[in-house]
């Protein structure tokens, strides 16, 4: 294959992966907007977020497979389609219930198009140096994507209605649709292998029982019965999802290559960073628009360095990754993501340029991060594994990003809940929603006289502020585990593609 259309079929893959990803963070800097005019409940606005990561993580597994069966073309054009259609069914959503259950069908078309992804890149580039380039350059639109998110946000809201932060999407499949058809090779499928349909639906009951748990614990006065119901579920559909590959033919997760250091390492970095990175952006473009009173647009511009660093550090890392080692740049990168976290910990009051600097870091160093962790799991498979592989990274990957959102939202709901319960006075306002979350807040401030109204914003953000502090504190904390995890742990020899 000529050198131009090889980095031509790179591009196509990644403005398609470039949707998937600012999906899951889209909304981020539209959530206040979106929420006023649908009316969404505390919980709806949770669910609007994490329903698509959850669903995309519950099928990438047997997408996988199903791609390698079916063709991983073919599997990337129906997904692109698929996308395209629910696009606009969210954009014109009426209410917050069709809003989730289009991005539930907007899930379903990125978890068709992800394996293939990185599978199509495998199979385009043969050459070692060009092959790290070019999961570089996926794993910096995969990162730099999901921070860019608020960003694309943030720049529509400023001239049209919430609706644009999905109708974007449209043109662009269109535009790849038609040059994917074209282009992208088509390699034999093998009809041999078998879609475990039954396993992809277990491990997506489970992860959605698991995060509905993670996320009533958050809550002020959480439903106990409701939360151990959906723990013990989850933890269920897990054990028999785990069971059913251990005695499966063939499996759509081989667990043996979890028993190799270097390819358990990265998946573990995947998860730890796109959960920090997801996380605390959640937390920061809220905090931008509802504590600092920043437009959407004022909130993207001040998120951009995060995704700038992340788009310059991956093709960097993906360069010096043969040179370094997977195991030292997995370790390296996320001790300097854990830093640059508790950095913006210390300087998120400090002035403007302290803190672009600060996110600058942060993006570059989680994005390298990212990086790693990609081209780690894809190169420490046999080649007949690649596909599983290309699975097994973007499970990791939004499955990170589903833990970060639910950890991070529900973190910042228990923390906020608890502080503002100790803050606010009982004779400033009895309404409960005050105590449910900030926007709430705000909304009942609206209520009050001009006095009550200034002291009930003064103490619900700075409730907000304490939750803040202890989600970034949380991510640093997560991100060095996970260096010291990938430092412990003993060197595994590479294996060849």
């Amino acid at each position: 294959m000529t050198l131009p259309l090889r980095w031509l079929i790179l591009a196509i893959i990644s403005s398609a992966l470039l949707l998937i990803v600012i999906d899951m963070t889209v909304l981020y800097t539209a959530l206040p907007t979106l929420t006023r005019e649908l009316n969404g409940s505390p919980s709806q606005k949770l669910w609007i977020v994490n329903i698509y990561a959850l669903i995309a993580a519950g099928l990438l597994l047997g997408m996988g497979t199903l791609g390698d069966r079916l063709g991983h073309k073919r599997l990337f054009i129906g997904g692109l389609a698929v996308f395209g259609v629910f696009s606009l069914v969210a954009a014109f959503s009426p209410t917050a219930s069709v809003l989730i259950g289009a991005r539930g069908f907007l899930a379903v078309g990125a978890a068709m198009m992800m394996p293939a992804t990185l599978a199509i890149v495998r199979i385009t580039f043969s050459d070692p140096r060009e092959q790290a380039m070019a999961f570089g350059v996926w794993a910096s639109v995969a990162s730099g994507g999901a921070a860019f998110g608020p960003v694309v946000g943030g720049l529509l809201l400023e001239h049209f209605w919430w609706g644009s932060v999905f109708l974007i999407n449209v043109p662009i499949v269109l535009v790849a649709l038609v040059v994917g058809v074209l282009l992208i090779p088509n390699p034999p499928a093998d009809t041999q292998k078998r879609w475990d349909w039954l396993g992809s639906l277990q491990v997506m009951i489970g992860l959605i029982s698991l995060a509905y748990a993670i996320k009533e614990l958050g809550k002020r006065a959480p439903a106990y019965n409701g939360m151990l119901v959906a723990l013990v579920l989850g933890a269920l559909f897990l054990w028999l999802f785990v069971r059913r590959q251990r005695r499966a033919a063939q499996p759509m997760l081989d667990l043996s290559l979890f028993s190799t250091a270097g390819f358990r390492n990265a998946v573990i970095a995947a998860v730890v960073s796109a959960a920090a990175l997801i996380g605390m952006e959640l937390v920061f473009s809220q905090r931008l628009q509802l504590v600092l009173g920043l437009s959407p647009l004022e909130a993207a511009l001040f998120i951009l360095p995060l995704p700038l660093g992340s788009f310059v550090s991956g093709p960097l890392a993906g360069y010096y990754l043969p040179r370094l080692g997977h195991q030292r740049m997995l370790f390296w990168t996320l001790l300097l993501s854990s830093a640059a976290m508790l950095a913006y910990l210390l300087l998120y009051t400090a002035p403007a340029y302290l803190q672009l600097i600060s996110l600058g870091a942060l993006g570059f160093t989680i994005g390298a991060a990212l990086t790693a962790s990609s081209s780690t799991i894809m190169l420490s498979v046999p080649a007949d594994k690649a596909g599983m592989a290309a699975s097994i990274e973007e499970v990791s990957f939004e499955l990170g990003g589903a833990v970060g959102v639910t950890l991070a939202g529900s973190l910042l709901s228990a923390i906020y809940a608890y502080a503002a319960g100790v803050a606010i006075p009982t004779w400033l306002t009895r309404d409960p929603v005050a105590f449910d979350s900030l926007d709430d807040a705000l909304v009942v401030a609206e209520t009050l006289a001009p006095e009550g109204r200034a002291m009930l914003i003064a103490f619900a953000r700075s409730a907000f502020d304490a939750g803040f502090v202890l989600v970034l504190a949380a991510s640093a904390a997560l991100l060095l585990v996970a260096a010291l995890l990938v430092k412990l742990s003993k060197p595994s020899a590479p294996v060849q593609p």
